[in-house]
């Protein structure tokens, strides 16, 4: 009875000083990956918090390094530089910088609408794309809401010759608009909606862009050639823990919240950074059957055309040169 009792034992350290072996050889092959966002705290970020606080990343045997951003432009130049092993930003911004020759790539779409609305006074409510006629809207020189209103107008059938593209500096935007200095201005619902309906107490006629058919690529996550060659494992692993917090986020925002708000401090209230990964979450979505992130080449093809609508960009580089869905599968 003893020599089993002992054997018992034995065994069972046996089996603890496996599974710590196993833990400990997991931990070792932890790989780190930085990521840098193009823009600072925002709850449309949310969701990379909860599964940093939840261990996902951990889990996926990735040691991830979040790092807030100047840019979509300087978030490109530390990924080509190494300094970062992926970034995320609009996919508009990495479609155009592909063309350009810029060796990158899109890895997972979670927007593959942006989710932006053109707001405007209750005085002077615009709810469709007809109200905008006769209308003043406020333009900064690349600004994805109304760099692309001449394909919205075409879309729609309505005279954009009748709109009043009133240009500025991007940050006279909203205080011109707030000083009824112009009628209409692009806002993020994921961003800057919440903070302003919440900064006025106004709730403000708004005119969804994606509802009405301008599909302009949103949050992406991109990599360079040279990184997806090197860390592709590393990357996989990210896109699957991803894919793990955004469906955590989804059936929990307000853990996202807590979470984002725990190294976020000086951000909105509770209630603002809430509705913010809230309407993030409802603007993340992929094709049927397809996994997070998934990358729809007709996506792809639209916005070089689109892109193309408002500049010279020459012949289109081949889709392969855009994107690879490689990575979102286990």
């Amino acid at each position: 009875m003893l020599y089993a009792t002992g054997l018992i034992r034995g065994t069972a350290l046996i089996a603890t000083a496996a599974v710590a072996t196993v833990l400990a050889s997991h931990s070792a092959m932890a790989e780190d990956v930085n990521v840098r966002f193009s823009w600072k705290l925002k709850g449309e970020y949310g969701f990379f918090y909860l599964g940093e606080q939840k261990g996902l990343y951990k889990d996926a045997g990735v040691t991830l390094k979040l790092g807030e951003g100047a840019g979509s432009q300087a978030a490109l130049g530390s990924l080509i530089q190494g300094q970062e092993d992926a970034v995320i930003l609009p996919g508009i911004f990495a479609i155009s910088a592909i063309q350009k020759g810029m060796p990158v790539k899109i890895i997972a779409l979670y927007q593959p609408e942006s989710p932006i609305a053109l707001i405007s006074h209750p005085d002077k409510a615009v709810t469709t794309p007809k109200d905008l006629e006769g209308k003043t809207i406020a333009h900064a020189v690349g600004e994805t809401g109304t760099s692309y209103l001449g394909a919205f107008c075409e879309i729609n059938k309505i005279d954009c010759s009748k709109v009043s593209k009133v240009q500025m500096d991007s940050q006279s935007r909203v205080p011109q608009f707030l000083q009824k200095q112009v009628d209409v201005v692009s806002v993020y619902k994921t961003n800057d909606l919440p903070v302003l309906e919440d900064k006025t107490g106004t709730k403000f006629p708004t005119l969804d862009l994606t509802e009405f058919g301008l599909a302009v690529p949103g949050m992406a996550v991109v990599a360079s050639d040279d990184g997806i060659a090197k860390k592709g494992p590393a990357l996989r692993s990210f896109l699957a823990a991803n894919a793990k917090a955004i469906e955590m986020t989804k059936a929990d925002p307000a853990a996202a919240t807590a979470a984002l708000k725990a190294v976020w401090q000086a951000g909105p209230s509770d209630k603002v950074v809430q509705q913010q990964i809230e309407a993030t979450s409802a603007s993340i979505h992929s094709p049927a059957g397809t996994p997070i992130g998934h990358i729809d080449e007709k996506a792809i093809a639209d916005a070089i055309k689109l892109i193309g609508s408002v500049e010279e960009i020459g012949d289109a580089k081949p889709m392969s040169s855009f994107y690879t869905n490689e990575l979102l599968t286990q």
